[in-house]
């Protein structure tokens, strides 16, 4: 039966070359993001290539909208098999004792209430379909600290928390559910932030094991991998894609 699958954060980067690598391997992809014009663009390009999805309009940080993210899949499909539970935000470069509440509430909001948020609707749906993969997009930073990005750094760790336990929640239910940490990866968001830092793509480069910043390509191989009966007994598990960063 061919699998559906759900990418929040699918308009760009990570979330839309995830939304790619699913259909590629003969999944329905449902493409969610906040910005539905980008949701759209992923769909367009994927049907492109003679493969399925619909887009949506999501805001991960609103229960009603995830509810409703979730309601979609299960009026037109009866099941969900794969989440990628990606939207994400990067906070601008602030020390500490300068990130406003605002800034940190709106962080934990999209950043870690928003995958608690799908797994909460997920699940469910996943249980009445027999089971299925859940993955949760953390960061290298979910491992190592960044500097002047505490609120982001705090909910990446709090998304790898999260996800094992959910983990061992579900396990044996029929649902694995595992965290994806991405290292310096060549997406919007990341070259906003290298900006801000006044980094220069060489310079970052220079401070990876493997001497060059990586693809949303080799990250969405990761979460299919992950998705997939290959990836079976792993549960719980934070998988870091950063090449070599970590391991300095």
């Amino acid at each position: 039966m061919k699998k559906i699958a759900l990418v929040t954060g699918g308009g760009s980067g990570i979330g839309r070359a995830t939304a790619h690598a699913f259909a590629d391997v003969g999944a329905t992809v449902v493409v969610a993001d906040c910005n539905k014009s980008a949701a759209d663009a992923t769909v367009e390009a994927i049907v492109g290539k003679s493969r399925q999805a619909i887009s949506v309009a999501v805001d991960v940080s609103v229960a009603s909208s995830v509810r409703e993210m979730v309601r979609v899949i299960d009026n037109r499909y009866g099941r969900l098999d794969w989440a990628f539970n990606n939207a994400a935000i990067m906070p601008r470069k602030a020390d500490l004792v300068d990130l406003s509440e605002e800034e940190w509430d709106r962080l934990m909001d999209i950043n870690l209430k928003g995958p608690w948020l799908c797994m909460k609707h997920e699940i469910p749906l996943m249980l009445k379909s027999g089971g299925g993969a859940i993955v949760n997009t953390a960061s290298m930073n979910g491992l190592v600290a960044l500097p002047a990005a505490a609120g982001y750094v705090a909910s990446k760790f709090g998304v790898i928390g999260l996800s094992k336990s959910a983990a061992i929640d579900y396990a044996a239910r029929g649902i694995r559910i595992n965290a994806v940490c991405p290292g310096m990866t060549e997406t919007p968001m990341f070259a906003t932030a290298a900006a801000e830092r006044s980094a220069d793509a060489s310079a970052i480069a220079g401070l990876l094991p493997i001497g060059r910043i990586g693809t949303p390509e080799e990250i969405a191989q990761a979460v299919v991998w992950l998705c997939s009966d290959q990836a079976s007994y792993l549960v719980g598990h934070a998988l870091v894609v950063d090449g070599g960063f970590t391991s300095l």
